[in-house]
């Protein structure tokens, strides 16, 4: 079997070898092999692997494939709808968060169109394993008007990005992908298509396609309008929607996405009995659905998410049958969907898993041993005790960890960049000190401008940019901030005094402590930056100096 890279030049071979591939990585895989020119994105679970297969695919750099991690989601987005500008296909990745960062050029663009292929990957995380909420990007594609695909299987994930490049040029249109947790994270074969060549640089027919004045933007958003009854046809013609026939009509299914998986793992003995509506890709195909409806009695709408597609059906087909979901707790309304949830939504028996034994302790996550924030917060709770609690905002990252035990040393943690301008507002609520906590990858992710506001108002605010040298939290990729954190805030304001370099070590506690005091005291905007290389990261560099030496 030919390795996951597909090592081989692209010269249109087809190419028949079947891979064993997360779904992340047949989504990666197939935009190489459908002439994808850049990939952009900044790293988030569960979306990471994607980018990072690109990174390590040997057939992507021989064919000179982009592929570095940005410094935000929206930089990202708009670095990708620039390349689809030049007429090249173009792919943004990100966490279902990364979208809200991302949100104002995600929906500008849908106005803009596309002019190369454009997909927008959006990775979603019911259960919210590694994330703050659980949100449904399915409803920005909705908010937005564009096509949104939801793969049920890892080589439909492959052969949908395909189409949606095809889709995205054929309408000019930026398509949205959504995924999940477990479509991410899951592995199975994946037959791979003809690898494409790139596009040449092709610049758009419109001239002021791009440029969203009001006068061009009205003209734009109708025409959005106008192809959403070709959206509507693609999806009930183009063949990831399937109505599955079946007997007993007392029932019918919508199954979106990987609920349909979800579903036939209830059924992998025998046969559904009752009809299946399989959507994976948006708008609703209405011609199927009322297909769907007119003949079965009562509907069933097994979605991953939020309940978006059972609130349309209810609204669309308002004719006094029953439509169940999450909205009357058929399923239930929060969390992951799963095959034993579904078979207990049609009543089937399922096999429950063995309880977990009383004996069994919980096991909450924890910092790394060695990990140089454990003596950054143990510093800053040294540094505090005079000052009460409630008083440290802090961030998204590896560092979010510091408000379990034994730290407890953070009381916020809401949104990337939310620990400055929190600690900002309620340093001019008069809270005094006030103490922000956030990693050199956030900070130049979304916390440069909060610092700026700060310097801006000279408010008293003490900023601690745990530096570790890499994005820890996501797996070790490269940081925009390394080498740079001094030099920004002195650009942005901070007063050279003021930005102030400790080494997070038990062995500098006193001198550390002593540091972060004389800056809480000081009635203006400091930096203290901790600064030791994360202990994962150094272990992985000494094993890969290893490797390479032998």
């Amino acid at each position: 079997m030919q390795g996951a890279d597909g090592e081989r030049n692209q010269k249109n071979i087809k190419i028949m070898d079947k891979l064993l591939l997360l779904g992340d990585e047949a989504i990666a895989q197939a935009a190489i092999d459908a002439g994808l020119s850049g990939v952009f994105a900044y790293p988030g679970t569960p979306s990471t692997e994607i980018t990072e297969y690109i990174q390590d695919s040997k057939q992507a750099k021989e064919l000179g494939i982009r592929s570095n991690w940005a410094a935000n989601e929206k930089t990202a987005m708009e670095a990708a709808l620039g390349m689809s500008y030049a007429g090249k296909r173009a792919m943004f990745c990100c966490k279902h968060v990364g979208i809200n960062v991302a949100a104002d050029p995600f929906m500008n663009s849908a106005i803009t169109g596309a002019n190369g292929g454009l997909i927008y990957i959006a990775a979603d995380d019911p259960s919210m394993h590694s994330s703050q909420d659980e949100q449904d990007s399915r409803f920005y594609g909705d908010f937005a008007l564009i096509p949104v695909l939801e793969p049920s299987n890892q080589q439909e994930a492959y052969d949908m990005v395909h189409y949606g490049f095809e889709l995205s040029e054929k309408f000019h249109t930026p398509v949205m992908m959504r995924i999940t947790t477990r479509m991410a994270h899951s592995r199975a074969g994946v037959v791979r298509k003809e690898v494409k060549k790139q596009n040449t640089i092709n610049l758009p027919e419109k001239k002021n396609q791009f440029i969203l004045l009001p006068v061009n933007a009205k003209k734009q958003y109708n025409d959005l309008i106008a192809k959403q009854d070709l959206f509507v046809k693609a999806s009930e013609t183009d063949g990831f929607n399937k109505y599955i026939d079946a007997a007993d009509k007392s029932l019918g299914i919508v199954a979106c996405g990987i609920a349909y998986n979800y579903l036939m793992e209830n059924f992998r003995d025998t046969v559904c009995p009752h009809p299946i509506l399989k959507i994976s890709q948006y708008p609703m195909p209405q011609t199927l659905l009322n297909k769907l409806y007119d003949e079965c009695d009562r509907i069933l709408v097994l979605e991953e998410g939020q309940p978006l597609y059972e609130r349309l059906i209810k609204g669309l087909l308002n004719k006094g049958k029953k439509v169940s979901g999450r909205l009357d707790g058929a399923i239930p309304r929060a969390g992951e969907l799963s095959p034993n949830l579904v078979g207990k939504a049609l009543g089937l028996k399922v096999k429950e898993g063995f309880a977990v034994p009383e004996l069994v302790a919980p096991r909450p996550p924890k910092l790394c041993d060695g990990c140089p924030h454990f003596d950054s917060y143990t510093a800053l709770n040294e540094a505090m005790k005079d000052y009460g609690e409630y008083k440290v905002f802090a961030d998204i990252g590896c560092y979010t960890l510091g408000a379990l035990p034994p730290l407890k040393a953070i009381y916020t943690t809401v949104d990337m960049g939310a620990s400055i301008t929190m600690a900002k507002g309620a340093a001019e609520a008069e809270l005094r000190p006030t103490v922000a906590v956030i990693g050199d990858s956030t900070f130049t992710h979304s916390g440069m401008t909060g610092l700026l506001d700060c310097c801006v108002d000279n408010v008293p605010v003490t900023i601690m940019i745990l530096d570790n040298g890499i994005t820890g939290m996501t797996g070790s990729q490269k940081s925009s901030a390394t080498g740079r954190i001094e030099s920004i805030c002195q650009g942005i304001g901070v007063a050279p005094e003021h930005i102030r370099v400790i080494n997070p070590l038990a062995s500098h506690l006193a001198e550390n402590v002593k540091v972060i005091r004389e800056e809480l005291e000081y009635q203006g905007v400091s930096v203290i930056i901790p600064r030791r290389e994360c202990i994962v990261w150094a272990n992985k560099k000494r094993k890969l100096a290893k490797k390479q030496a032998k």
